[in-house]
Order: C-alpha cells, then structure tokens, then sequence
C-alpha cells in the first residue's frame, strides 16, 4: 500500500513539473511574427496574405504558435526536435552529423521549410504550412535555450523557483522573461517595431543564428550560480537580452520572407 501511494504521488510531482518548453510560448511567437509582417514589402505581404487565406480568420501572428500546438498530434509527432539544436557543453560548435542527424533540428527545419515556401511547383497548402514552420522556427532559433546545452535539454534540467513556482531555465526564457515586463501584446509590438526596423539581420545564415544564440549562454551570464530561488533581479537583467532576440528574429525572419517570396515572384 505504502509503495503504491510513494508512486503515485511520484507520478504526481513529474506531471506538475515543466516539461520540454515552447521558444517564447505563443505570446512571444506571436510578436515575432508580426514584428516581422509590419516590415515586409507589400508584395511580401500580399503573398502572405495569399496563403494565410486558405484558413479564414488566420492572419501571421495566429499561425505563430502552430507548430508547437500540432507537435504531439498524429502526423507531426517527429517535428519536435526541429525545435531545437543542441550542442556540447560550452561547445558552440555545429557537425551537422552530431548535432543534426537527418536534418532533425531547427537549422535543418528552416532549411527545408523556407526553401519549400518559395517553390512553386508545391501545393498552396503545402506552402501554407511551410509558412508557418518557417515563421516558427525561426522565433526558436533565436531563443538561447534553443541552441544550448545537450547535458542539461536546453536548461530543462536547471530546476529554478519563480514566484514560488517550481519551473526550469528554458521555461523562464520561454514566458517569465518577456511576460515579466507586463505589457501587453499590442503595447510590445509598438515599442520594439523601431527597432526591428533598424535592426542589421546579417547574417543571413541558419548555423550563424544558432551559434550566436549558443554564445550567449556564457557571454551574457544566462545561467544562474546555482539551481534553486530565482529573483526579479535576474529577470529585470535579462529582459533586455530576450528583446534583442525578439527584435532580431523578427527582423531576420523578414529578410527570409521577403527572400523566399521574391523567389516565388520572379
């Protein structure tokens, strides 16, 4: 009796644990994305449109988030290592064979689904929905936890505590960083569009993107002394980090779009 009860409750302590986290979660998917359409050209923007009105109702900020909703659903169940790439501890270094077998991360991803984006030759729909993995990932790719430790998931492992709530690093880089900052979404897309808009997107590499968020885990002190309490004070220190990521995600994202659609137009 007492073993059965010592495994339930077990069983209770992981589900209320954080599991494997979602770059930004929605609200940050979303300002990515729309950061990035109020910069396109109005060709760009017309073909957006073209394929967003294949789901009436959908505009670039709701399809944001939908890669991370269809990751456990039947035919998608294998997209979720396209999330991420990780790399050996203090190692921010990319073999594609070691660090991307098969394609299966988020530099093989954009890789894919920009270049399917710009073809064609494929379906309007298939396009549509290399639309949203590319609006997607590349949101991911420029969230630090996304290109990080292997030992660790992306700092999954580093249990912290935050307003007395058990949660893990890669979900404090998720939502408590640009949710901490208390505006809403319409307020942050107006604040960080002048910046997107002078932002310098070079390079336009999927490698460079993540090794630069790799680096950030140490250049920018990302990881506390030790798991455990986390204070406002970290938050407060980091938030400017995160926005910088936002604003050149949403910039570079554009750049791709505009790419990828002009490819479409010629």
């Amino acid at each position: 009796m007492m073993q059965r009860l010592l495994t339930s409750a077990a069983l209770l302590l992981t589900l209320s644990l954080p599991t494997a986290a979602h770059a930004w979660t929605a609200f940050g998917h979303r300002l990515v994305a729309l950061l990035a359409y109020d910069q396109l050209s109005p060709a760009a923007k017309a073909q957006v449109d073209e394929l967003l009105a294949l789901e009436p109702g959908a505009d670039i900020g709701t399809i944001a988030p939908w890669a991370d909703e269809v990751r456990r659903t039947p035919g998608y169940e294998d997209t979720g290592p396209l999330h991420y790439v990780n790399f050996p501890y203090r190692s921010c270094s990319y073999a594609p064979a070691r660090d991307c077998a098969g394609g299966a991360c988020v530099i093989g991803a954009l890789e894919r689904y920009s270049a399917a984006l710009a073809d064609r030759a494929q379906p309007r729909e298939k396009r549509l929905e290399a639309l949203k993995f590319t609006v997607h990932f590349a949101g991911d790719i420029h969230q630090p936890m996304h290109a990080g430790n292997r030992d660790d998931r992306g700092g999954n492992g580093f249990q912290v505590n935050v307003k007395g709530k058990g949660s893990n690093l890669h979900a404090v880089w998720d939502h408590d960083l640009l949710r901490s900052a208390g505006l809403s979404l319409a307020a942050y897309r107006a604040r960080l569009a002048p910046q997107v808009a002078t932002a310098d997107v070079e390079p336009m590499d999927f490698t460079a993107w993540a090794l630069e968020s790799c680096r950030l885990l140490d250049d920018e002190g990302v990881y506390p002394k030790r798991p455990g309490t986390l204070p406002k004070a970290y938050l407060d220190a980091h938030r400017p980090l995160a926005e910088a990521r936002v604003v050149l995600a949403a910039a570079r994202l554009a750049a791709l779009l505009e790419s990828r659609l002009g490819a479409v137009a010629n």
